[in-house]
């Protein structure tokens, strides 16, 4: 597993922890909002599928993007390297 794969993963988790640590220490709803709680949970249940499917496209872009910004950093990285190089073979 190369560097950048490793940096991506850890930006992942990094996300992961941050949205795991607003979920809990966001406040609970007030239990007297005046809605059922069975109607409440229909509604959750029906957006849950929508949410998921954009969750998953969103991580996918993400990761995606991850990728091209790996490789564009790599390719830099590549050229200043051979610039350094050339720079100490001539001097």
């Amino acid at each position: 597993m190369g560097w950048r794969t490793k940096f991506v993963f850890l930006l992942i988790v990094y996300a992961a922890g941050f949205a795991t640590a607003v979920y809990c220490l966001a406040p609970t709803p007030d239990p007297k909002s005046g809605k059922p709680l069975q109607m409440a949970q229909v509604r959750s249940a029906l957006h849950s599928q929508e949410l998921i499917k954009s969750f998953n496209a969103g991580m996918h872009k993400c990761v995606e993007l991850g990728k091209e910004a790996a490789t564009e950093a790599a390719k830099l990285l590549r050229t200043k390297m051979n610039e350094a190089a050339k720079s100490q073979s001539k001097g």
